[in-house]
């Protein structure tokens, strides 16, 4: 038999339960509304009350949060684990492409070098190059260009190249001591023999002032598609062969369209290059009889 104070507990226990179900949400109401009123009423008490508590829970929840912290550095370290393997096997793959494509450069090398002593080639000499930064649109009677911080003491000189890390940009136009001109090609003044890559077609570069230059004087059996590469013919003597452009963009009317690899909406700095090359001097031969005596 259970003992009496145990009934006696059991008989106390239910008219305190129901007074805890019919009075705890007031109170809760009413608790919450004194704390509002005190906290208006002393802010450096309610401030101190918050700080001890914090000070109190704190190493409860430093406590309870290591390891859940544990097991996230845990699970972080796995990932990077897996993350690293991946990558490791990606740069291996990379790695022994490149070492396949160094044997073919190696050999391409060599056979380009006994070419060249077969051939009796004249080596061209090394370009030079200036890094200069974009420091105004020049403006006047070239409508696409921009002026530099840089001129004929830091070596530029009429006619080099002007380059990003896309392509070409232009050719210097005017200069002087500490700043140059740069005819984009762009430009209603512009024109650079150009060339198909793929099929070795010339034709001319000419600006027109749009964001996208026509090509000139392209033969008529030739149908380059869109997206095909547009460089540098070398013809002229102005640039040597190679130097990217741009692609095919559209044909407008029939007239094909280039879109430059180049941003000219975002030219920040630019590399000028001298290519050291000399336009061939033709010289005529001086009628007979008339020679001086």
């Amino acid at each position: 038999m259970r003992e009496p104070g145990y009934r006696f507990a059991k008989r106390l226990a239910v008219p305190i339960r129901g007074f805890a179900h019919r009075f705890v949400y007031p109170l809760l109401i009413l608790g919450a509304f004194a704390l509002m009123i005190l906290g208006k009423a002393d802010l450096v008490l309610i401030e101190r009350m918050r700080a001890t508590m914090a000070d109190a829970l704190a190493p409860i929840l430093s406590f309870m949060s290591e390891p859940a912290a544990r097991v996230a550095d845990a699970i972080e370290t796995g990932r990077e684990l897996i993350r690293l393997r991946e990558e490791n096997t990606q740069l291996r793959r990379e790695n022994e492409r490149l070492r396949q494509w160094q044997i073919v450069a190696n050999r391409l090398e060599q056979e380009n070098g006994q070419l060249r002593d077969l051939a009796r080639l004249v080596a061209e000499p090394p370009a030079t190059m200036v890094s200069a930064r974009v420091v105004a649109d020049a403006g006047g009677i070239f409508v696409h260009s921009v002026l530099i911080g840089a001129g004929s003491k830091a070596g530029i000189g009429k006619g080099n190249a002007v380059m990003t890390s896309e392509g070409l940009a232009g050719r210097v136009a005017t200069i002087g001591d500490r700043s140059a001109r740069v005819l984009l090609l762009t430009d209603l003044n512009s024109r650079i023999p150009v060339m198909v890559e793929s099929t070795r077609e010339r034709a001319m570069l000419a600006g027109d002032n749009s964001h996208q230059p026509r090509l000139l004087y392209l033969p008529t059996t030739a149908h380059p598609s869109p997206g095909e590469r547009i460089v540098t013919s070398g013809d002229g003597g102005s640039f040597p062969p190679g130097l990217p452009v741009g692609v095919i963009a559209d044909t407008d009317g029939g007239t094909m369209r280039v879109l430059p690899f180049v941003d000219f909406n975002r030219l920040e700095f630019v590399r000028v290059v001298d290519f050291k090359i000399e336009a061939p001097v033709v010289q005529t031969e001086v009628p007979r009889g008339r020679e001086r005596r």
